[in-house]
């Protein structure tokens, strides 16, 4: 025989909508009362049914995370702290790794069995915030954001990051400086580009066009990109990294092309994975707290859901700070 909440009610003594309001820890209800519903349950083994709670709360306590980058390894280091808070706060975390935003709204995966989206790899150029707006489905940007009034986002400061590294490498004594950088359609790639380039000039040092290199935030391109920058008639000294993982494809590359790192070439990463302390690396980098971006990220997701974050918008933003490893030395006299 099926128990239903209309058995917990007779056996508490109270109404069937009594039950659905204590089960769900609704604060109308009088704490006593609640307890004696929840023990009516347990007597009764009985499990609210999510369908049922949905049709009569419409909300369904699940929250997308838009993910279409999954093999870069920045991106498991937020996701676990994102389900984690997200699950103290009573939602379950639903992670959605299509390979572009577009697919996302392709396959109609934000319908009304969602409370809420996180996006974490936007570009600047994408159009699914404007789909969820129109949806009226509630979202926050983690870790890139479109840069523009409005917004609700978790992220770093990544112009600030970049100027940090400028004033390092300048200090060291270097002036022929490359920058491998993210896309200029995200956030990220474009700040901390940004940022380091108006460091430089504040220096007097010039970033020339020819010691400047965009593309994906992996391996591949810093490890494609080093030879190229080797290769100019004036190769760099230092190359500021637009995050550690292209800095590991760069420390490689400088490896196979005989280069002893950090007496030949400077090597200086962003975002300080775990990886980047690892002995075989001990990369130079800048670091923010990873895990407090995921976490302030799910908490305003959930104050946008209930309505208390401004309706101005919230950019929540890191500080970032240098970190001083194994892959920076000053300038060696040539």
């Amino acid at each position: 025989m099926t128990i239903t909440s209309h058995d917990v009610a007779r056996l508490a003594g109270v109404s069937q909508a009594t039950v659905s309001r204590a089960l769900r820890d609704d604060h109308r209800v009088s704490a006593a009362t609640r307890e004696k519903v929840r023990r009516a349950a347990q007597a009764l083994n009985y499990v609210p049914s999510e369908a049922g709670r949905t049709l009569s709360t419409r909300s369904t306590r699940r929250i997308g995370v838009i993910v279409t980058d999954l093999t870069n390894p920045f991106y498991p280091h937020v996701v676990a702290p994102l389900h984690d808070e997200l699950q103290a706060l009573g939602y379950r975390m639903m992670l959605i790794t299509e390979r572009s935003d577009e697919a996302v709204a392709g396959e109609n995966l934000l319908d009304q069995s969602l409370d809420g989206v996180v996006l974490a790899t936007a570009t600047t150029e994408s159009r699914l915030p404007a789909q969820l707006d129109r949806r009226g489905i509630p979202y926050v940007f983690l870790n890139r954001d479109t840069g523009q009034p409005g917004d609700y986002a978790s992220v770093v400061d990544n112009e600030g990051g970049g100027r940090l590294v400028a004033g390092v490498l300048a200090e060291l004594g270097h002036r022929r400086i490359a920058g491998i950088f993210g896309s200029s359609n995200t956030t990220t790639g474009r700040d901390r580009e940004l940022g380091f380039r108006l460091a430089l000039a504040e220096e007097g040092i010039g970033l020339p066009d020819s010691r400047v290199v965009r593309g994906a935030f992996e391996y591949d391109t810093g490890y494609a990109a080093l030879p190229r920058l080797l290769a100019a008639d004036e190769p760099p000294t230092a190359v500021f990294c637009g995050n550690d993982v292209v800095a590991i494809g760069v420390l490689n590359a400088a490896l196979a092309a005989g280069l002893r790192v950090p007496d030949d070439l400077t090597v200086i990463g962003f975002d300080d994975l775990p990886m980047a302390d690892w002995e075989v690396f001990r990369l130079t980098t800048v670091r923010h707290d990873l895990r407090e971006l995921a976490r302030q990220a799910a908490r305003l997701l959930v104050r946008r859901i209930t309505g208390e974050a401004d309706p101005a918008g919230e950019r929540l933003v890191l500080p970032t700070e240098f970190v001083p490893r194994a892959t920076h030395a000053p300038l060696s006299p040539r």
